[in-house]
């Protein structure tokens, strides 16, 4: 398979190297020095895109790659309330490919199902009250992150005494702390910690007066991320549409 390459960070090296050896070919990098390559014939000729950008500028690289007629993975997040509609109407209705997931991280994956399940059992106990924290490394703009906001509207969509997620405290990098989780019993709070070069930790915690229930992912490095935009790629080169995590895995449904 073809594979291009947008933006070459630290996550775009490490798909790279799993990309190449499980036999794909790079055959386009581009990163903020090389926009212009989105129309060279390398690009174009690429069976399919990873994007690993950032918030600023995920969704333009998306309409590039787009225009280029080239099918695309993301992992970018911080875009879709502003162009969210836009985005799926070019690939339910347009013609256009977008694989899309706030975390490709097999791991995760399995998180995600897993809390997806304690949830609709929680429904039924609502003694139990339900916050959520994530950390990050302090490079990350967003917050809270994609996948913990992934994560939040699982549960709201599964316990019915909850129908909205707020911000909760932020940690900055300089150790001062802003923001309260303090908030309406129909809110779920998200806290965010940024520190270090942590890769990302995701904590969900039920608390009662009696006991409290926590499931916890904690990534060690990048690799489960790339390996599953990789796997991504796979399965976005023989389909069409706006995709997701749970086109590939289907026990996440």
């Amino acid at each position: 398979m073809k594979i291009a390459l947008i933006g070459y960070g630290k996550m775009g090296k490490e798909i790279e190297k799993i990309a190449l050896d499980r036999g794909h070919e790079i055959v386009s990098i581009i990163d903020v020095n090389n926009q212009e390559d989105f129309e060279s014939a390398a690009f174009k000729g690429a069976d399919v895109a990873i994007e690993f950008t950032n918030p600023t500028v995920a969704y333009h690289n998306y309409m590039k790659a787009f225009a280029a007629g080239v099918k695309l993975v993301s992992g970018s997040t911080g875009w879709l309330a502003e162009h969210g509609d836009e985005v799926k109407k070019l690939c339910t209705e347009g013609g256009k490919t977008l694989f899309w997931s706030s975390n490709f991280s097999l791991g995760v994956t399995i998180f995600s199902a897993v809390n997806k399940y304690l949830a609709k059992i929680m429904n039924q106990f609502p003694a139990y009250d339900v916050t959520m924290s994530e950390t990050h490394h302090i490079h990350k703009l967003d917050a809270p992150s994609g996948t913990a906001i992934t994560l939040a509207e699982s549960i709201l969509e599964n316990i019915d005494r909850k129908d909205k997620w707020v911000e909760g405290t932020f940690l900055a990098p300089d150790g001062s702390v802003s923001g309260t989780t303090e908030c309406a019993a129909n809110e779920l709070p998200i806290s965010s910690i940024r520190e270090g070069e942590v890769p990302g930790i995701h904590c969900i915690r039920y608390d009662s007066e009696a006991d409290s229930i926590s499931i916890i992912h904690d990534a060690k490095n990048r690799k489960g991320f790339a390996l599953g935009a990789v796997l991504a790629a796979e399965y976005t080169a023989l389909h069409e549409g706006m995709l997701g995590m749970e086109d590939l895995f289907p026990f996440l449904k």
